[in-house]
């Protein structure tokens, strides 16, 4: 017979998956956590697990089954419930041998079984919602929480529903580089940084190249770029950026994002929750392009607060061409005060904090610590 763990340290399990998106802010509460001298486990299916690589090594997995109706043919949709009410049963048990004090979803499929088991177990528990819109499995658990942390304020809630303004947590390598010095564009060389969300985006791999031939060339001279793209897209993109002369970095994915931030000029970008804290906390100017595709068009509303701010230029997909795009790009990277004022306005719209609020909020749900810890 398996027996209850007794261990006094209080867990908080932390349920996250899908893309970088709800794991980077998940890796910040967790390394917040483990300071403050909890024991901390991930919960995620593999999927998730692949976004994992930087969860401190302390932090437990624990991976679950969960599914989508999003992918897949006939037969996999069918067995969509059944392997999401598997990886329930599993996180139960889990949690009635080892009970967490307060258990943490970040949304994603993955997040659904242990919110579900919490909600079983009666367990304190909340949920973090990046963007300015409820993701689909954030929507379900909204009414079944103990509190709803918001990354992007306002947030459109279910009625009668109250959010808490906390902000996207950033990771501590984010966190270091607060408020960056920002050296201005000028006759030197400049950096831009360009980013497709966790799978890269096929558009900026088709305009932005495309673009950086356009600027002039009293400009582009000095042009140094770093490109995320996805792997099919790699070969084309760097040999337009060798055809414009501009040197490049172009690679499926970029483990030092909050370095080439703080290297950088500009940024253009999807307007990711993640992406956006990252770009606040550190401060730089960015042309933010949303995803279309997106149902309830959150990365339109995640990008409005930095657009009001005059911290980013705004460009729809519909809006995004080459020539329009290197119009943008010239009048920033030429009008180095106007440059570091998006800068500034970028950084007074950072939360630096938000992972410790949202630790601060989960202590208060689990209430005090067992006697003698």
């Amino acid at each position: 017979m398996t027996k209850r763990r007794t261990d006094k340290t209080p867990l908080v399990v932390i349920a996250a998956g899908g893309t970088g998106g709800h794991m980077f802010p998940a890796q910040a509460l967790a390394e917040d956590m483990l300071g403050r001298g909890w024991r901390v486990v991930l919960s995620t299916d593999a999927r998730g697990a692949r976004y994992a690589g930087g969860f401190p090594e302390a932090v437990g997995r624990r991976r679950v089954a969960s599914a989508t109706f999003a992918r897949g043919g006939a037969l996999a949709k069918l067995l969509v419930p059944f392997k999401v009410l598997g990886g329930i049963a599993s996180a139960t048990a889990a949690m009635i041998i080892d009970r967490p004090a307060v258990v943490a979803g970040f949304g994603g499929y993955p997040s659904i079984p242990a919110l579900a088991a919490a909600w079983i177990l009666r367990i304190p528990r909340l949920i973090h919602e990046q963007n300015g819109v409820l993701g689909r499995v954030n929507q379900v658990f909204a009414r079944r929480v103990s509190a709803v942390a918001c990354g992007t304020w306002p947030t459109v809630l279910p009625a009668g529903i109250a959010g808490y303004d906390i902000g996207n947590p950033v990771r501590a390598t984010v966190r270091e580089r607060t408020a960056a010095p920002y050296i201005p564009p000028g006759d030197y060389p400049m950096s831009v940084v360009i980013l497709g969300g966790s799978q890269g985006a096929r558009i900026l791999s088709d305009v932005v190249p495309a673009a950086m031939q356009l600027v002039p060339p009293e400009v582009r001279q000095y042009l140094r770029v770093a490109q995320q793209a996805r792997p099919e897209d790699l070969e084309r993109v760097q040999a337009a950026y060798e055809a414009a002369d501009i040197p490049a970095d172009v690679a499926p994915f970029f483990d030092d994002v909050p370095r080439l931030f703080s290297e950088a000029q500009l940024v253009i970008s999807r307007a990711g929750a993640s992406t956006l804290a990252d770009l606040t906390v550190i401060g730089r100017p960015s042309i933010l392009v949303p995803l279309a595709a997106a149902l309830r068009d959150e990365q339109t509303a995640n990008a409005r607060g930095l657009v009001n701010a005059g911290a980013a230029v705004l460009m729809p997909e519909s809006q995004f061409t080459p020539e329009a795009l290197a119009e943008q790009i010239t009048t920033i990277l030429t009008m180095p005060r106007a440059a570091l004022q998006m800068a500034h306005a970028a950084t007074g719209l950072g939360k630096p904090d938000a992972a410790a609020e949202l630790a601060d909020l989960a202590e208060r749900l689990a209430g005090p610590p067992p006697a003698g810890h």
